[in-house]
């Protein structure tokens, strides 16, 4: 029958992580979140950094700031580390969609995995005034607007730089759900009722 293979994309703050993992759960599956940035950092030796760090190496592309610690790495391909991070992660998540069924959150999954047969790439989104509160409750502070914004510009601009595509345009996307207006439950529930009716 082949994979189950989901890829979600979500702004952040809009409770799509609890989605994805309901959808594995559901479904049985695996779910792949950070692990991958935690193989490709230590895949090209860079596991020892903290959390922030490889976020960081993660999401900053060509800054003066990458460009030189790609020239302090001494790669013998000098391929800066930002690249190579968006490599390796590009190769797990292959490799990981050819062993079986998943759900991947982010990564530019979606366009990764474009061509697996079957694969069902979802958007998750809600307005800023929920993504505030939700997040807020969830991590016990005030979250402001302007946090929620320089995130998503970071996750746009990173997945517009990669796969030269606009992460805002739902034709990216065979299902686009609004979180504030679902509970993640119902979101996962439709998920999978879209991709019974799809078969």
């Amino acid at each position: 029958m082949g994979n189950t293979l989901i890829t979600i994309s979500r702004q952040h703050g809009s409770g799509g992580t609890k989605v994805a993992q309901i959808l594995a759960e559901k479904l049985g599956i695996w779910y792949y979140n950070r692990e991958i940035l935690y193989i490709a950092a230590d895949k090209i030796g860079y596991d020892s950094l903290d959390e922030k760090s490889m976020d960081e190496i993660n999401y900053k592309k060509a800054s003066q700031y990458m460009e030189g610690l790609s020239i302090m790495t001494g790669s013998r391909n000098h391929i800066p580390v930002y690249n190579q991070m968006f490599k390796e992660q590009s190769k797990i998540i292959k490799k990981l969609a050819g062993y079986g069924s998943g759900v991947f959150l982010g990564r530019c999954a979606d366009y990764v995995l474009k061509d697996e047969p079957g694969v069902c790439s979802v958007y998750l989104y809600a307005e800023e005034s929920y993504r505030i509160k939700h997040l807020s409750e969830k991590e016990g502070r005030a979250v402001t607007a302007e946090e929620i914004r320089k995130e998503d510009k970071m996750r746009s601009s990173y997945y517009s730089y990669y796969t030269g595509r606009n992460w805002y345009d739902m034709e990216n996307y065979d299902l686009a759900i609004n979180l504030a207006t679902i509970e993640a439950e119902e979101a996962a529930q439709l998920i999978l009722d879209y991709m019974e009716k799809r078969k």
